[in-house]
This record gives structure tokens, C-alpha cells and sequence, in this order.
């Protein structure tokens, strides 16, 4: 099981590229098991993708296409991964963090407790940055330092000069991981689809 753990402040548009990601998962995968995508909404209040809901130990499981459950955790998140794991074995787990979770520590409880690495993809919302990107500093910070790819999103509502100063500060607080532009105003490329599926 490859896991992903989609972090960033609340309002970035986790969910968004979450479904989005979950769709281009399923169709690439060559898998005949039932579940090939299970997700972790561990989001601050009601889950954000509507579905009929089946009550089960503690989370709350929807089928919200083919080949795809979701679950949102009412308990521990540990717990919740084995027993997904045990279940449904899928191909992958999506985890989406709350909007104030450090993503890098919900990795090493996974690799500390099942020998998991996880791929850690933060979103930033280019159009709250400058607002945010100090009063919020330890928490954006947090959720940047140990990304594997960060997601710049919402860049249709900036100009080029604010996204290159927020490429520079996020270059800043994370050298090694990968840059994307991403706007909600279009579907995700498909190759940097494949980047995030490839790890």
C-alpha cells in the first residue's frame, strides 16, 4: 500500500485535487481489487464530499465513485490506516490532513508504526500567502518543511511577480521539494498527475 498525505491550510483546495488525484489513480491502475483508492478525510468538521454513508468502527466509509471509498476518522488515525489496510488492502491511501496538521509527523507515526514512507504533497493558497505566510508562520512552515511537492494553487488570482516571490519563499523554507503551479479554473496536467503517482 503507497500512501499520500495531502497537507496545507485550511481553504487551499486539498479536496479538489484530492478527487482528482483519486480519479486519475483509479483509471491508470491495471489492479482487478475492488478498492484500488481509500481515503482519509481527517478534515475540522463535516466531510466534504456528499455519497451515502455506511456507519463502521469509528469512521465513516463512503463509495464516491468506482474503485474508490473515503472515510472520515472520528478516532485514532493509526488504527484507522491498519484497519483499512486489513479490509481493503487498496493500491493506495490518501490521507487529508486538517488544515493546522504537520504532515511530516503524521509520516513518521505511519513509518514509525507500520514501516511506511509516506509522499508528502502540501498545497499554498497564492492568493491568502502574503496574508497568512507570517501571523500563521510556524504552522506554513511546519507543513513545508519535509513536502516532497508542494502545489501552488489558485494562481489564476495573483499576478506573475507574486507567484515568482512565492516560489522564492517557498524555495526558502524547502529546497528539495518540487514546484507546481496549479489553478482551480482547470483540471490538474495529467503529467504532474504522474509525478504524484510516480512519488
Amino acid at each position: 500500500m503507497k500512501i499520500l498525505i495531502l497537507g496545507g491550510f485550511l481553504g487551499s483546495g486539498k479536496t479538489s485535487v484530492l478527487l482528482q488525484l483519486a480519479h486519475y489513480l483509479v483509471e491508470q491502475s491495471s489492479s482487478d481489487q475492488k478498492t484500488r483508492v481509500a481515503i482519509i478525510e481527517n478534515e475540522i468538521g463535516q466531510i466534504g464530499i456528499d455519497d451515502k454513508v455506511l456507519r463502521g468502527n469509528g469512521y465513516e466509509v463512503r463509495d464516491i465513485f468506482s474503485g474508490c471509498v473515503c472515510c472520515s476518522l472520528n478516532s485514532e488515525l493509526l488504527s484507522g490506516i491498519r484497519e483499512i489496510k486489513n479490509s481493503v488492502d487498496p493500491e493506495w491511501l490518501i490521507i487529508e490532513a486538517t488544515g493546522v496538521a504537520f504532515p511530516d509527523k503524521i509520516a513518521e507515526s505511519i513509518f514509525t508504526d507500520m514501516g511506511i514512507v509516506s509522499q508528502i504533497v502540501t498545497m499554498v493558497d497564492a492568493s491568502r500567502w502574503k496574508r497568512i505566510r507570517i501571523p500563521l508562520e510556524n504552522l506554513i512552515e511546519g507543513q513545508l518543511s519535509d513536502a516532497n511537492l508542494i502545489l501552488i494553487n489558485k494562481t489564476d488570482l495573483v499576478n506573475e511577480s507574486e507567484l515568482v516571490a512565492i516560489e522564492n519563499d517557498l524555495r526558502k523554507l524547502n529546497l528539495g521539494a518540487a514546484l507546481y503551479r496549479i489553478s482551480g479554473i482547470k483540471a490538474i496536467d495529467e503529467r504532474l498527475l504522474k509525478v504524484i503517482q510516480n512519488g
